[in-house]
C-alpha cells in the first residue's frame, strides 16, 4: 500500500523539501510503471482535460488548464510572448527634432508604444517594400512645438504654467488614414492604447515633427510586437497537514504562509489550523525554518494543473490573445503533420 502511494505521489505531485525539489521530471510514459497504462489515449485526454476561467477583466486573465503536460503549457506561454502578432511602429521619418532626445532614442521609444489596432485586419508587409499600403501599414503624425505661455505669472517656476506643450504625450500622435482606412475604421479606433505615455520634454523653441509607419509583426522579431506585458504559469499548490496543529503552533503555522492559506479555527476551545486556500501560496518554504513545524506539513504542487496569468498590453483583450495562441499552435501542428505526410510519400 505504501509503495502504491509513493508511486502515485511520484506520478502526480512535485514535492518541495527543505533542501530540494523531488519528482520534477515527467515520468508517466508507457512502460515506466508496472501496472499503469500510460499510452496516450484521446478519450482519456478529453475526459481529464479542462479549462477553468478564474478571473478576467479588460486587460488581465487568470485561468486553470488541467490535464496537460509541461511542454504544452510552455508552448502556450512562448506563443503568447513571441508569436501572436500586433501592430507597432517600425519606421520613423524625422522631419525635425530639436529636443534633447536623439533621433534613434526617440524612434526606439515610439516603437515600444502599444498601438490599439486589430492585427487580424492587416497583412504582413512584404520584405523590401519601402512604401506601405492601406492593407499593411498604419500611419501616425507627431508634430508638437513648445512655446512660452504669455499669461504665466512672472514669479512662477512651474514648467506647466510657463510653457505650452512642454510635454509630448502619446495623445499628440494623430492617425493619418491611408487609402480607404477612414471608411474601414471608425474614428478613435486606431490610436495608442494609452494617451498619457510621456515621449519627450521640450523647452521654448524646440520642436518634434515626424511621421510613423506601423506594421504587423511578432515578438520573435522584436519585443515591441509582443502583445502581453506578462504571460506566465505556475503549478497548483497542494499543502497537506500530516498531523493536527493546535494552540500557539497553529498561529505560528499560519504566519509561515501567505495570508489566507492557513486558517485558524476555534474547535472545542482550542485553536486548530487547517488548510483554507492553498492556491494563494507562493511557497516561500518559511515553514522549514521552524523545527517543530517542518515535519507536520507536506508541500507539493499538482503536476498537471497549471495556473496561467496573462496580462495584455491593451492591444487585444486577453481572452482573444489566448484564442489566437491556440490557433498558432494548431497551425504548427498542421504543418508538422503535412511534413510527415510528405516524408512518407517520398
Amino acid at each position: 500500500m505504501a509503495a502504491a502511494q509513493a508511486v502515485e505521489e511520484m506520478r502526480s505531485r512535485v514535492v518541495l523539501g527543505e533542501f530540494g525539489v523531488r519528482n520534477v521530471h515527467t515520468t508517466d510514459f508507457p512502460g515506466n510503471y508496472s501496472g499503469y497504462d500510460d499510452a496516450w489515449d484521446q478519450d482519456h485526454f478529453e475526459k481529464n482535460f479542462r479549462v477553468d476561467v478564474v478571473h478576467m477583466d479588460e486587460n488581465s486573465l487568470e485561468f486553470d488548464m488541467v490535464g496537460i503536460d509541461a511542454a504544452i503549457a510552455n508552448a502556450f506561454r512562448r506563443i503568447l510572448l513571441a508569436e501572436v502578432p500586433t501592430m507597432a511602429v517600425e519606421k520613423v521619418l524625422v522631419y525635425n527634432n530639436t529636443s534633447i532626445v536623439q533621433d534613434e532614442i526617440l524612434a526606439h521609444r515610439l516603437g515600444l508604444i502599444p498601438i490599439h489596432a486589430d492585427p487580424r485586419l492587416f497583412e504582413y508587409r512584404n520584405q523590401g517594400d519601402e512604401e506601405g499600403t492601406e492593407i499593411d501599414t498604419l500611419q501616425f503624425r507627431l508634430q508638437v512645438r513648445c512655446t512660452r505661455n504669455p499669461h504665466a505669472a512672472k514669479d512662477s517656476s512651474d514648467p506647466s504654467e510657463l510653457y505650452v506643450n512642454h510635454k509630448v504625450y502619446t495623445r499628440h500622435m494623430i492617425w493619418v488614414p491611408l487609402g480607404n482606412q477612414a471608411d474601414l475604421f471608425p474614428e478613435g479606433t486606431i490610436r495608442p492604447v494609452h494617451d498619457d505615455i510621456l515621449i519627450a520634454q521640450l523647452r521654448p523653441g524646440q520642436e518634434i515633427d515626424l511621421l510613423m509607419h506601423c506594421v504587423k509583426g511578432i515578438g520573435k522579431d522584436h519585443a515591441k510586437f509582443s502583445p502581453v506585458a506578462t504571460a506566465s504559469y505556475r503549478l497548483l499548490p497542494d499543502i497537506t497537514l500530516l498531523e493536527p496543529v493546535e494552540g500557539d503552533a497553529a498561529e505560528e503555522l499560519s504566519r509561515c504562509f501567505s495570508p489566507g492559506v492557513i486558517e485558524v479555527q476555534e474547535v472545542q476551545g482550542k485553536k486548530v489550523a487547517r488548510v483554507a486556500n492553498p492556491r494563494l501560496d507562493t511557497f516561500s518554504r518559511e515553514v522549514f525554518r521552524h523545527e517543530k513545524l517542518k515535519k507536520v506539513v507536506r508541500l507539493a504542487r499538482v503536476r498537471d494543473h497549471y495556473i496561467f496569468s496573462v496580462e495584455s498590453t491593451g492591444v487585444l483583450p486577453p481572452d482573444v490573445l489566448v484564442s489566437e495562441a491556440i490557433k498558432v499552435l494548431m497551425g504548427k501542428c498542421r504543418r508538422f503533420l503535412d511534413e510527415l505526410e510528405a516524408v512518407q510519400m517520398d
